[in-house]
Protein backbone atom coordinates (compact mmCIF):
# COMPACT_ATOMS: atom_id res chain seq x y z
CA UNK A 1 0.00 0.00 0.00
CA UNK A 2 1.25 3.51 -0.84
CA UNK A 3 0.83 4.74 2.73
CA UNK A 4 2.86 1.91 4.22
CA UNK A 5 5.62 2.37 1.63
CA UNK A 6 5.75 6.09 2.46
CA UNK A 7 6.08 5.25 6.16
CA UNK A 8 9.03 2.92 5.43
CA UNK A 9 10.65 5.41 3.06
CA UNK A 10 10.64 8.28 5.59
CA UNK A 11 11.81 5.96 8.37
CA UNK A 12 14.75 4.88 6.20
CA UNK A 13 15.62 8.52 5.49
CA UNK A 14 15.78 9.08 9.26
CA UNK A 15 18.41 6.39 9.60
CA UNK A 16 16.15 3.33 10.01
CA UNK A 17 14.84 4.25 13.46
CA UNK A 18 13.01 7.22 14.92
CA UNK A 19 10.81 8.35 17.75
CA UNK A 20 7.11 8.23 17.02
CA UNK A 21 6.70 11.97 17.51
CA UNK A 22 9.44 12.91 15.05
CA UNK A 23 8.37 10.35 12.45
CA UNK A 24 4.73 11.43 12.64
CA UNK A 25 5.78 15.06 12.24
CA UNK A 26 7.85 14.21 9.15
CA UNK A 27 4.91 12.34 7.63
CA UNK A 28 2.42 15.05 8.55
CA UNK A 29 -0.24 12.49 9.44
CA UNK A 30 -2.98 12.64 12.03
CA UNK A 31 -2.80 10.40 15.10
CA UNK A 32 -5.31 7.85 13.85
CA UNK A 33 -3.68 7.48 10.43
CA UNK A 34 -0.21 7.11 11.91
CA UNK A 35 -1.38 4.57 14.49
CA UNK A 36 -3.16 2.41 11.88
CA UNK A 37 -0.22 2.29 9.46
CA UNK A 38 2.25 1.68 12.27
CA UNK A 39 0.15 -1.17 13.68
CA UNK A 40 -0.17 -2.79 10.24
CA UNK A 41 3.58 -2.65 9.62
CA UNK A 42 4.37 -4.07 13.07
CA UNK A 43 1.85 -6.85 12.46
CA UNK A 44 3.49 -7.64 9.10
CA UNK A 45 6.93 -7.68 10.73
CA UNK A 46 8.34 -4.89 8.58
CA UNK A 47 9.07 -2.65 11.56
CA UNK A 48 9.64 -3.29 15.27
CA UNK A 49 9.04 -1.22 18.37
CA UNK A 50 12.06 0.49 19.88
CA UNK A 51 13.05 0.19 23.51
CA UNK A 52 13.09 3.89 24.31
CA UNK A 53 10.74 5.25 26.98
CA UNK A 54 9.22 7.83 24.61
CA UNK A 55 8.15 5.26 22.05
CA UNK A 56 9.97 4.64 18.80
CA UNK A 57 10.09 2.27 15.82
CA UNK A 58 12.82 0.79 13.66
CA UNK A 59 13.05 -1.08 10.41
CA UNK A 60 13.04 -4.83 10.98
CA UNK A 61 16.36 -6.59 10.50
CA UNK A 62 16.47 -8.60 7.23
CA UNK A 63 16.90 -11.84 9.14
CA UNK A 64 13.75 -11.09 11.10
CA UNK A 65 11.73 -10.37 7.99
CA UNK A 66 13.01 -13.42 6.09
CA UNK A 67 12.25 -15.65 9.04
CA UNK A 68 8.58 -14.80 8.86
CA UNK A 69 6.40 -17.34 7.04
CA UNK A 70 4.63 -15.79 4.03
CA UNK A 71 0.96 -15.12 4.49
CA UNK A 72 -1.84 -15.12 1.93
CA UNK A 73 -3.43 -11.96 3.30
CA UNK A 74 -2.91 -9.32 6.00
CA UNK A 75 -3.50 -10.57 9.51
CA UNK A 76 -6.17 -9.05 11.73
CA UNK A 77 -5.20 -6.03 13.78
CA UNK A 78 -3.64 -6.65 17.16
CA UNK A 79 -6.10 -7.12 20.01
CA UNK A 80 -6.07 -8.57 23.50
CA UNK A 81 -5.61 -12.33 23.80
CA UNK A 82 -8.96 -14.10 23.54
CA UNK A 83 -10.53 -17.40 22.58
CA UNK A 84 -9.70 -16.61 18.95
CA UNK A 85 -5.93 -16.64 19.34
CA UNK A 86 -4.13 -19.27 17.30
CA UNK A 87 -1.01 -18.99 19.37
CA UNK A 88 0.97 -17.19 16.67
CA UNK A 89 -0.21 -13.68 17.37
CA UNK A 90 -2.88 -13.82 14.65
CA UNK A 91 -6.22 -15.43 13.94
CA UNK A 92 -7.82 -16.89 10.83
CA UNK A 93 -11.07 -15.31 9.71
CA UNK A 94 -12.73 -18.72 9.88
CA UNK A 95 -11.70 -19.13 13.52
CA UNK A 96 -12.97 -15.64 14.34
CA UNK A 97 -16.38 -16.55 12.90
CA UNK A 98 -16.45 -19.71 15.02
CA UNK A 99 -15.55 -17.73 18.12
CA UNK A 100 -18.27 -15.17 17.42
CA UNK A 101 -20.79 -18.03 17.26
CA UNK A 102 -19.40 -19.29 20.55
CA UNK A 103 -20.04 -15.89 22.16
CA UNK A 104 -23.56 -15.72 20.72
CA UNK A 105 -24.35 -19.26 21.83
CA UNK A 106 -23.70 -18.19 25.43
CA UNK A 107 -25.73 -14.98 25.05
CA UNK A 108 -29.22 -15.27 26.55
CA UNK A 109 -30.73 -12.96 23.94
CA UNK A 110 -29.68 -15.18 21.02
CA UNK A 111 -31.29 -18.59 20.73
CA UNK A 112 -31.33 -19.59 17.04
CA UNK A 113 -29.11 -19.64 13.95
CA UNK A 114 -31.24 -16.76 12.65
CA UNK A 115 -30.27 -14.72 15.74
CA UNK A 116 -26.59 -15.58 15.24
CA UNK A 117 -26.65 -14.37 11.63
CA UNK A 118 -28.66 -11.24 12.41
CA UNK A 119 -26.42 -10.11 15.26
CA UNK A 120 -23.23 -10.92 13.36
CA UNK A 121 -24.60 -8.95 10.39
CA UNK A 122 -25.11 -5.60 12.08
CA UNK A 123 -21.67 -5.69 13.69
CA UNK A 124 -20.06 -6.79 10.41
CA UNK A 125 -21.81 -3.97 8.58
CA UNK A 126 -20.42 -1.33 10.94
CA UNK A 127 -16.91 -2.80 10.68
CA UNK A 128 -17.24 -2.79 6.90
CA UNK A 129 -18.25 0.90 7.01
CA UNK A 130 -15.21 1.70 9.16
CA UNK A 131 -12.84 0.03 6.69
CA UNK A 132 -14.62 1.68 3.74
CA UNK A 133 -14.25 5.09 5.36
CA UNK A 134 -10.59 4.44 6.14
CA UNK A 135 -9.96 3.60 2.48
CA UNK A 136 -11.85 6.67 1.26
CA UNK A 137 -10.10 8.97 3.73
CA UNK A 138 -6.71 7.58 2.70
CA UNK A 139 -7.46 8.14 -0.99
CA UNK A 140 -8.68 11.68 -0.30
CA UNK A 141 -5.56 12.51 1.72
CA UNK A 142 -3.28 11.17 -1.01
CA UNK A 143 -4.99 13.51 -3.49
CA UNK A 144 -4.93 16.43 -1.07
CA UNK A 145 -8.71 16.49 -0.78
CA UNK A 146 -10.87 16.80 2.35
CA UNK A 147 -13.02 13.88 3.47
CA UNK A 148 -16.08 13.99 5.72
CA UNK A 149 -16.85 10.75 7.49
CA UNK A 150 -20.30 9.22 7.11
CA UNK A 151 -20.35 8.03 10.72
CA UNK A 152 -19.28 10.89 12.96
CA UNK A 153 -17.60 10.66 16.34
CA UNK A 154 -18.43 9.39 18.91
CA UNK A 155 -20.37 6.79 16.92
CA UNK A 156 -17.69 5.59 14.48
CA UNK A 157 -16.20 2.14 15.08
CA UNK A 158 -12.87 3.33 16.45
CA UNK A 159 -14.58 5.49 19.08
CA UNK A 160 -16.85 2.93 20.76
CA UNK A 161 -16.36 -0.58 19.37
CA UNK A 162 -12.58 -0.84 19.21
CA UNK A 163 -10.74 2.18 20.64
CA UNK A 164 -6.98 1.94 20.16
CA UNK A 165 -3.91 3.43 21.77
CA UNK A 166 -1.37 5.26 19.56
CA UNK A 167 0.65 2.04 19.27
CA UNK A 168 -2.35 0.21 17.81
CA UNK A 169 -3.12 -1.94 20.84
CA UNK A 170 -6.61 -2.09 22.32
CA UNK A 171 -7.45 0.68 24.77
CA UNK A 172 -9.36 -0.97 27.63
CA UNK A 173 -9.62 2.29 29.53
CA UNK A 174 -11.75 3.90 26.80
CA UNK A 175 -13.78 0.81 25.86
CA UNK A 176 -17.32 0.63 27.21
CA UNK A 177 -18.44 -2.69 28.61
CA UNK A 178 -21.16 -4.23 30.77
CA UNK A 179 -24.41 -2.27 31.20
CA UNK A 180 -22.73 0.95 29.97
CA UNK A 181 -22.12 -0.65 26.57
CA UNK A 182 -25.67 -2.03 26.30
CA UNK A 183 -27.15 1.37 27.21
CA UNK A 184 -24.97 3.17 24.67
CA UNK A 185 -25.87 0.78 21.82
CA UNK A 186 -29.61 0.77 22.53
CA UNK A 187 -30.13 4.41 23.51
CA UNK A 188 -27.51 6.30 21.50
CA UNK A 189 -25.96 4.29 18.65
CA UNK A 190 -29.04 2.66 17.09
CA UNK A 191 -31.21 5.83 17.20
CA UNK A 192 -28.34 7.78 15.60
CA UNK A 193 -27.96 5.20 12.82
CA UNK A 194 -31.73 4.97 12.26
CA UNK A 195 -31.76 8.72 11.64
CA UNK A 196 -29.74 8.32 8.44
CA UNK A 197 -32.89 7.19 6.62
CA UNK A 198 -34.48 10.62 6.95
CA UNK A 199 -31.21 12.51 6.43
CA UNK A 200 -30.04 10.65 3.29
CA UNK A 201 -30.08 12.30 -0.13
CA UNK A 202 -31.86 9.32 -1.68
CA UNK A 203 -32.64 5.59 -1.36
CA UNK A 204 -29.69 4.57 -3.57
CA UNK A 205 -27.10 5.98 -1.14
CA UNK A 206 -25.11 4.12 1.50
CA UNK A 207 -26.52 6.55 4.10
CA UNK A 208 -30.07 5.44 3.31
CA UNK A 209 -29.05 1.77 3.58
CA UNK A 210 -27.59 2.47 7.04
CA UNK A 211 -30.87 4.01 8.18
CA UNK A 212 -32.93 1.16 6.68
CA UNK A 213 -30.84 -1.59 8.25
CA UNK A 214 -30.84 -0.14 11.75
CA UNK A 215 -34.54 0.68 11.57
CA UNK A 216 -35.30 -2.99 10.95
CA UNK A 217 -33.11 -4.83 13.43
CA UNK A 218 -32.12 -4.39 17.04
CA UNK A 219 -29.32 -5.57 19.24
CA UNK A 220 -30.38 -8.72 21.09
CA UNK A 221 -27.40 -8.68 23.43
CA UNK A 222 -28.38 -8.66 27.08
CA UNK A 223 -24.84 -8.92 28.42
CA UNK A 224 -22.49 -6.04 27.71
CA UNK A 225 -19.58 -8.38 28.41
CA UNK A 226 -20.70 -10.76 25.64
CA UNK A 227 -21.13 -7.82 23.29
CA UNK A 228 -17.66 -6.55 24.15
CA UNK A 229 -16.20 -10.00 23.35
CA UNK A 230 -18.05 -10.10 20.03
CA UNK A 231 -16.93 -6.59 19.04
CA UNK A 232 -13.29 -7.37 19.72
CA UNK A 233 -13.58 -10.47 17.54
CA UNK A 234 -15.30 -8.55 14.73
CA UNK A 235 -12.50 -5.98 14.89
CA UNK A 236 -10.13 -8.74 13.81
CA UNK A 237 -11.89 -8.93 10.43
CA UNK A 238 -10.85 -6.66 7.56
CA UNK A 239 -12.44 -5.57 4.26
CA UNK A 240 -9.53 -3.69 2.75
CA UNK A 241 -8.46 -6.12 0.03
CA UNK A 242 -10.35 -8.26 -2.47
CA UNK A 243 -8.77 -11.38 -0.96
CA UNK A 244 -10.16 -10.47 2.47
CA UNK A 245 -13.62 -9.69 1.09
CA UNK A 246 -13.59 -12.96 -0.87
CA UNK A 247 -12.79 -15.03 2.21
CA UNK A 248 -15.38 -13.20 4.30
CA UNK A 249 -18.05 -13.69 1.62
CA UNK A 250 -17.52 -17.46 1.72
CA UNK A 251 -17.70 -17.53 5.50
CA UNK A 252 -20.85 -15.41 5.50
CA UNK A 253 -22.43 -17.66 2.87
CA UNK A 254 -21.72 -20.62 5.18
CA UNK A 255 -23.59 -18.83 7.98
CA UNK A 256 -26.56 -18.21 5.68
CA UNK A 257 -26.53 -21.87 4.65
CA UNK A 258 -26.50 -23.01 8.29
CA UNK A 259 -29.34 -20.61 9.04
CA UNK A 260 -31.34 -21.98 6.13
CA UNK A 261 -30.72 -25.59 7.15
CA UNK A 262 -31.77 -24.87 10.72
CA UNK A 263 -35.49 -24.54 10.04
CA UNK A 264 -38.24 -25.91 7.86
CA UNK A 265 -38.21 -22.72 5.76
CA UNK A 266 -34.60 -23.23 4.74
CA UNK A 267 -35.22 -22.49 1.07
CA UNK A 268 -36.49 -19.04 2.04
CA UNK A 269 -32.98 -17.90 2.89
CA UNK A 270 -30.72 -20.22 0.97
CA UNK A 271 -30.88 -21.57 -2.56
CA UNK A 272 -28.06 -24.07 -3.24
CA UNK A 273 -25.29 -22.18 -5.00
CA UNK A 274 -24.56 -24.95 -7.54
CA UNK A 275 -28.18 -24.70 -8.71
CA UNK A 276 -27.90 -20.89 -8.99
CA UNK A 277 -24.67 -21.17 -10.98
CA UNK A 278 -26.30 -23.64 -13.39
CA UNK A 279 -29.27 -21.28 -13.86
CA UNK A 280 -26.89 -18.41 -14.63
CA UNK A 281 -24.90 -20.57 -17.06
CA UNK A 282 -28.10 -21.24 -19.01
CA UNK A 283 -29.44 -17.67 -18.95
CA UNK A 284 -26.01 -16.16 -19.79
CA UNK A 285 -26.42 -12.57 -18.51
CA UNK A 286 -24.30 -9.92 -20.24
CA UNK A 287 -22.58 -6.79 -18.93
CA UNK A 288 -24.94 -3.88 -19.54
CA UNK A 289 -28.10 -5.88 -18.86
CA UNK A 290 -30.25 -5.20 -15.80
CA UNK A 291 -30.70 -8.22 -13.53
CA UNK A 292 -33.52 -8.51 -10.99
CA UNK A 293 -34.72 -10.67 -8.11
CA UNK A 294 -38.00 -9.56 -6.54
CA UNK A 295 -37.82 -12.18 -3.78
CA UNK A 296 -34.17 -11.67 -2.90
CA UNK A 297 -33.82 -13.60 0.37
CA UNK A 298 -30.07 -13.55 1.03
CA UNK A 299 -29.39 -12.22 -2.52
CA UNK A 300 -27.62 -15.41 -3.55
CA UNK A 301 -28.75 -15.06 -7.17
CA UNK A 302 -27.40 -11.53 -7.52
CA UNK A 303 -24.13 -12.37 -5.72
CA UNK A 304 -23.48 -15.32 -8.03
CA UNK A 305 -24.45 -13.25 -11.08
CA UNK A 306 -21.96 -10.59 -9.97
CA UNK A 307 -19.21 -13.21 -9.65
CA UNK A 308 -20.07 -14.49 -13.15
CA UNK A 309 -20.00 -11.05 -14.77
CA UNK A 310 -17.15 -9.55 -12.75
CA UNK A 311 -14.84 -12.26 -14.06
CA UNK A 312 -15.71 -11.05 -17.58
CA UNK A 313 -15.39 -7.30 -16.92
CA UNK A 314 -12.31 -5.92 -18.64
CA UNK A 315 -12.58 -2.14 -18.28
CA UNK A 316 -13.20 0.37 -15.51
CA UNK A 317 -16.43 1.42 -17.24
CA UNK A 318 -17.71 -2.18 -17.24
CA UNK A 319 -16.86 -2.60 -13.55
CA UNK A 320 -18.63 0.68 -12.77
CA UNK A 321 -21.69 -0.61 -14.64
CA UNK A 322 -21.70 -3.75 -12.50
CA UNK A 323 -21.47 -1.67 -9.35
CA UNK A 324 -24.23 0.83 -10.10
CA UNK A 325 -26.54 -0.18 -12.95
CA UNK A 326 -26.84 -3.97 -13.06
CA UNK A 327 -28.27 -5.62 -9.94
CA UNK A 328 -31.68 -4.85 -8.46
CA UNK A 329 -33.64 -6.57 -5.72
CA UNK A 330 -36.65 -6.33 -3.45
CA UNK A 331 -37.16 -8.11 -0.14
CA UNK A 332 -40.07 -8.00 2.28
CA UNK A 333 -38.62 -9.47 5.48
CA UNK A 334 -36.38 -7.37 7.69
CA UNK A 335 -33.76 -9.99 8.50
CA UNK A 336 -33.48 -11.20 4.91
CA UNK A 337 -33.14 -7.57 3.76
CA UNK A 338 -30.20 -6.97 6.10
CA UNK A 339 -28.55 -10.26 5.12
CA UNK A 340 -29.00 -9.49 1.41
CA UNK A 341 -27.25 -6.14 1.72
CA UNK A 342 -24.40 -7.58 3.79
CA UNK A 343 -23.97 -10.51 1.41
CA UNK A 344 -23.80 -8.26 -1.66
CA UNK A 345 -21.32 -5.95 0.05
CA UNK A 346 -19.06 -8.87 0.93
CA UNK A 347 -19.16 -10.05 -2.67
CA UNK A 348 -17.96 -6.63 -3.79
CA UNK A 349 -21.09 -4.54 -4.52
CA UNK A 350 -20.53 -1.44 -2.39
CA UNK A 351 -24.03 0.13 -2.44
CA UNK A 352 -26.55 -2.63 -3.23
CA UNK A 353 -29.79 -1.65 -4.98
CA UNK A 354 -32.00 -3.60 -2.58
CA UNK A 355 -35.38 -2.13 -1.69
CA UNK A 356 -37.13 -3.15 1.51
CA UNK A 357 -40.72 -3.62 0.36
CA UNK A 358 -43.46 -6.16 -0.25
CA UNK A 359 -43.07 -6.86 -3.97
CA UNK A 360 -46.59 -8.27 -4.22
CA UNK A 361 -48.15 -5.04 -2.89
CA UNK A 362 -47.36 -3.44 -6.26
CA UNK A 363 -50.12 -3.63 -8.87
CA UNK A 364 -48.51 -5.22 -11.91
CA UNK A 365 -50.70 -3.08 -14.17
CA UNK A 366 -48.56 -0.13 -13.04
CA UNK A 367 -45.28 -1.69 -14.26
CA UNK A 368 -43.95 0.41 -17.16
CA UNK A 369 -41.16 -0.20 -19.68
CA UNK A 370 -38.67 1.71 -17.53
CA UNK A 371 -39.38 -0.72 -14.68
CA UNK A 372 -38.56 -3.83 -16.70
CA UNK A 373 -35.42 -5.98 -16.69
CA UNK A 374 -33.34 -8.01 -19.13
CA UNK A 375 -32.78 -10.95 -16.78
CA UNK A 376 -34.74 -12.25 -13.80
CA UNK A 377 -33.36 -14.94 -11.47
CA UNK A 378 -35.44 -15.94 -8.47
CA UNK A 379 -36.64 -18.55 -6.02
CA UNK A 380 -39.89 -17.02 -4.70
CA UNK A 381 -41.36 -18.35 -1.45
CA UNK A 382 -43.99 -21.03 -1.96
CA UNK A 383 -46.76 -22.25 0.30
CA UNK A 384 -47.75 -18.78 1.52
CA UNK A 385 -51.32 -17.53 1.49
CA UNK A 386 -51.73 -13.95 0.35
CA UNK A 387 -54.66 -11.79 1.47
CA UNK A 388 -57.45 -10.79 -0.97
CA UNK A 389 -56.25 -7.17 -1.16
CA UNK A 390 -52.85 -8.38 -2.41
CA UNK A 391 -54.46 -10.73 -4.94
CA UNK A 392 -56.28 -7.74 -6.44
CA UNK A 393 -52.93 -6.58 -7.86
CA UNK A 394 -52.87 -9.53 -10.29
CA UNK A 395 -55.06 -10.61 -13.22
CA UNK A 396 -54.88 -14.28 -12.18
CA UNK A 397 -56.25 -14.39 -8.62
CA UNK A 398 -54.69 -16.92 -6.24
CA UNK A 399 -53.56 -17.06 -2.63
CA UNK A 400 -50.39 -18.99 -3.56
CA UNK A 401 -47.44 -16.63 -3.10
CA UNK A 402 -45.22 -18.24 -5.72
CA UNK A 403 -47.91 -17.97 -8.42
CA UNK A 404 -48.30 -14.24 -7.75
CA UNK A 405 -44.54 -13.80 -7.96
CA UNK A 406 -44.48 -15.65 -11.29
CA UNK A 407 -47.01 -13.17 -12.70
CA UNK A 408 -44.90 -10.29 -11.36
CA UNK A 409 -41.76 -11.69 -13.00
CA UNK A 410 -43.40 -12.21 -16.39
CA UNK A 411 -44.73 -8.64 -16.32
CA UNK A 412 -41.33 -7.29 -15.17
CA UNK A 413 -39.40 -8.82 -18.08
CA UNK A 414 -38.56 -6.75 -21.13
CA UNK A 415 -39.60 -8.11 -24.51
CA UNK A 416 -36.91 -10.67 -25.29
CA UNK A 417 -35.93 -10.80 -21.62
CA UNK A 418 -34.81 -14.08 -20.04
CA UNK A 419 -35.80 -15.66 -16.74
CA UNK A 420 -35.00 -18.69 -14.60
CA UNK A 421 -37.49 -19.23 -11.77
CA UNK A 422 -37.60 -21.96 -9.11
CA UNK A 423 -41.13 -23.18 -8.35
CA UNK A 424 -42.66 -26.28 -6.76
CA UNK A 425 -43.17 -29.12 -9.24
CA UNK A 426 -46.92 -29.42 -8.61
CA UNK A 427 -47.30 -26.19 -10.59
CA UNK A 428 -46.74 -28.23 -13.76
CA UNK A 429 -49.85 -30.35 -13.27
CA UNK A 430 -52.20 -28.75 -10.71
CA UNK A 431 -55.77 -28.59 -12.04
CA UNK A 432 -56.84 -25.42 -10.20
CA UNK A 433 -57.77 -22.43 -12.35
CA UNK A 434 -54.77 -20.30 -11.34
CA UNK A 435 -52.19 -22.98 -12.16
CA UNK A 436 -53.84 -23.76 -15.49
CA UNK A 437 -54.11 -20.07 -16.43
CA UNK A 438 -50.47 -19.42 -15.53
CA UNK A 439 -49.27 -22.38 -17.61
CA UNK A 440 -51.32 -21.05 -20.51
CA UNK A 441 -49.73 -17.61 -20.04
CA UNK A 442 -46.24 -19.12 -20.09
CA UNK A 443 -46.89 -21.21 -23.20
CA UNK A 444 -48.69 -18.55 -25.24
CA UNK A 445 -46.79 -15.37 -24.33
CA UNK A 446 -43.37 -16.74 -23.41
CA UNK A 447 -40.99 -19.29 -24.87
CA UNK A 448 -40.80 -21.85 -22.06
CA UNK A 449 -37.80 -23.61 -23.56
CA UNK A 450 -36.43 -25.57 -20.56
CA UNK A 451 -37.75 -27.31 -17.45
CA UNK A 452 -35.22 -28.64 -14.95
CA UNK A 453 -36.73 -31.26 -12.63
CA UNK A 454 -34.86 -31.20 -9.30
CA UNK A 455 -34.70 -34.23 -6.97
CA UNK A 456 -36.16 -34.37 -3.48
CA UNK A 457 -33.79 -32.91 -0.91
CA UNK A 458 -32.39 -30.23 -3.20
CA UNK A 459 -33.57 -27.65 -0.67
CA UNK A 460 -32.67 -28.57 2.89
CA UNK A 461 -35.57 -28.04 5.29
CA UNK A 462 -38.15 -27.70 2.50
CA UNK A 463 -40.39 -30.72 2.13
CA UNK A 464 -41.40 -30.21 -1.51
CA UNK A 465 -39.95 -31.08 -4.91
CA UNK A 466 -39.09 -28.22 -7.21
CA UNK A 467 -38.51 -27.44 -10.87
CA UNK A 468 -36.74 -24.54 -12.56
CA UNK A 469 -38.57 -22.80 -15.39
CA UNK A 470 -36.39 -21.17 -18.07
CA UNK A 471 -38.23 -18.86 -20.44
CA UNK A 472 -37.97 -15.85 -22.74
CA UNK A 473 -40.70 -13.25 -23.05
CA UNK A 474 -42.31 -12.22 -26.30
CA UNK A 475 -42.78 -15.33 -28.43
CA UNK A 476 -44.94 -18.42 -27.91
CA UNK A 477 -43.50 -21.77 -26.86
CA UNK A 478 -42.87 -24.21 -29.70
CA UNK A 479 -40.89 -26.89 -27.90
CA UNK A 480 -40.12 -27.63 -24.22
CA UNK A 481 -36.89 -29.40 -23.33
CA UNK A 482 -36.95 -31.34 -20.03
CA UNK A 483 -34.05 -32.56 -17.93
CA UNK A 484 -34.57 -34.90 -14.97
CA UNK A 485 -31.73 -34.29 -12.53
CA UNK A 486 -30.62 -37.52 -10.84
CA UNK A 487 -27.37 -37.28 -8.85
CA UNK A 488 -27.55 -41.02 -8.12
CA UNK A 489 -27.80 -40.58 -4.36
CA UNK A 490 -30.21 -39.38 -1.71
CA UNK A 491 -29.84 -35.64 -1.14
CA UNK A 492 -29.20 -34.40 2.38
CA UNK A 493 -27.01 -32.22 4.59
CA UNK A 494 -24.02 -34.52 4.12
CA UNK A 495 -24.68 -35.11 0.40
CA UNK A 496 -25.80 -31.74 -0.89
CA UNK A 497 -26.08 -30.75 -4.51
CA UNK A 498 -22.75 -29.85 -6.14
CA UNK A 499 -21.57 -28.34 -9.43
CA UNK A 500 -20.64 -31.72 -10.88
CA UNK A 501 -24.24 -32.90 -10.43
CA UNK A 502 -25.42 -30.15 -12.80
CA UNK A 503 -22.58 -30.25 -15.35
CA UNK A 504 -24.40 -32.60 -17.74
CA UNK A 505 -27.57 -30.51 -17.58
CA UNK A 506 -25.69 -27.34 -18.57
CA UNK A 507 -23.87 -29.14 -21.40
CA UNK A 508 -26.95 -30.84 -22.87
CA UNK A 509 -29.15 -27.77 -22.48
CA UNK A 510 -26.93 -25.76 -24.81
CA UNK A 511 -28.16 -27.89 -27.75
CA UNK A 512 -31.37 -29.27 -26.18
CA UNK A 513 -29.95 -32.75 -26.69
CA UNK A 514 -31.86 -35.93 -25.88
CA UNK A 515 -30.48 -38.47 -23.40
CA UNK A 516 -31.71 -40.92 -20.79
CA UNK A 517 -32.42 -37.93 -18.57
CA UNK A 518 -33.56 -35.39 -21.18
CA UNK A 519 -36.24 -35.17 -23.86
CA UNK A 520 -38.34 -32.62 -25.74
CA UNK A 521 -42.09 -32.09 -26.05
CA UNK A 522 -43.68 -30.17 -28.91
CA UNK A 523 -46.05 -27.46 -27.74
CA UNK A 524 -48.64 -28.73 -30.22
CA UNK A 525 -48.85 -32.00 -28.27
CA UNK A 526 -49.65 -30.27 -24.95
CA UNK A 527 -53.32 -30.55 -23.93
CA UNK A 528 -54.95 -27.20 -24.86
CA UNK A 529 -57.47 -27.55 -22.04
CA UNK A 530 -55.29 -28.44 -19.04
CA UNK A 531 -51.93 -27.18 -20.40
CA UNK A 532 -50.38 -30.01 -18.34
CA UNK A 533 -46.57 -29.80 -18.28
CA UNK A 534 -45.89 -32.81 -16.04
CA UNK A 535 -42.43 -34.36 -16.08
CA UNK A 536 -42.84 -37.73 -17.84
CA UNK A 537 -39.53 -39.14 -19.02
CA UNK A 538 -40.20 -41.30 -22.10
CA UNK A 539 -36.65 -42.66 -22.04
CA UNK A 540 -37.00 -44.51 -18.74
CA UNK A 541 -39.33 -47.22 -17.60
CA UNK A 542 -41.78 -45.86 -15.09
CA UNK A 543 -40.58 -46.65 -11.60
CA UNK A 544 -42.66 -47.03 -8.50
CA UNK A 545 -41.58 -44.28 -6.11
CA UNK A 546 -40.07 -45.66 -2.93
CA UNK A 547 -42.00 -44.71 0.16
CA UNK A 548 -40.40 -42.60 2.85
CA UNK A 549 -39.21 -44.79 5.79
CA UNK A 550 -40.92 -42.49 8.28
CA UNK A 551 -44.25 -43.01 6.52
CA UNK A 552 -43.73 -46.78 6.54
CA UNK A 553 -42.97 -46.76 10.28
CA UNK A 554 -46.02 -44.56 10.96
CA UNK A 555 -48.24 -46.99 9.04
CA UNK A 556 -46.79 -49.99 10.91
CA UNK A 557 -47.53 -48.28 14.22
CA UNK A 558 -51.07 -47.49 13.06
CA UNK A 559 -51.67 -51.08 11.98
CA UNK A 560 -50.21 -52.37 15.27
CA UNK A 561 -52.62 -50.10 17.17
CA UNK A 562 -55.55 -51.36 15.12
CA UNK A 563 -54.48 -54.98 15.73
CA UNK A 564 -54.22 -54.37 19.46
CA UNK A 565 -57.70 -52.83 19.47
CA UNK A 566 -59.15 -55.84 17.61
CA UNK A 567 -57.43 -58.25 20.02
CA UNK A 568 -58.86 -56.38 22.97
CA UNK A 569 -62.29 -56.71 21.41
CA UNK A 570 -61.83 -60.45 20.93
CA UNK A 571 -60.69 -60.82 24.56
CA UNK A 572 -63.87 -59.07 25.64
CA UNK A 573 -65.94 -61.70 23.87
CA UNK A 574 -64.18 -64.63 25.58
Amino acid sequence: MAREERFLEVLAELGGSAGNGRLQAELGWQDGTYARVQAALIEDGRIVKGRGRGGSVALAEPSQEEARAPVAQPKPAARPASRASNGNGGTSFEQIFKNIDDVLWKEAGCTTELDYTEQTSWMLFLKYLDDLEFTRATEAELHGQPYTRIIAEPHNWASWAAPKKPDGTFDHDRALTGSDLIDYVNRDLFPYLQGFKSRAAGPDTIEYKIGEIFSEIRSKFQSGYSLRDALELIDGLHFRSQAEKHELSHLYEAKIKNMGNAGRNGGEYYTPRPLIRAMIAVVKPQIGERIYDGAAGSAGFLCEAFEYLNARAKTTAERDTLQKRTFYAKEKKSLAYVIAIMNMILHGIEAPNVIHTNTLAENIADIQDKDRFDVILANPPFGGKERPEVQQNFPIKTGETAFLFLQHFIKSLKAGGRAAIVIKNTFLSNSDNASRALRQELLENCNLHTVLDCPSGTFQGAGVKTVVLFFEKGAPTRRVWYYQLDPGRSMGKTSALNDADLAEFVTLQASFADSEKSWSVNASSIDPTSFDLSVKNPNQAEEVALRDPQHIIAEILRLDAESAEILEGIRGLL
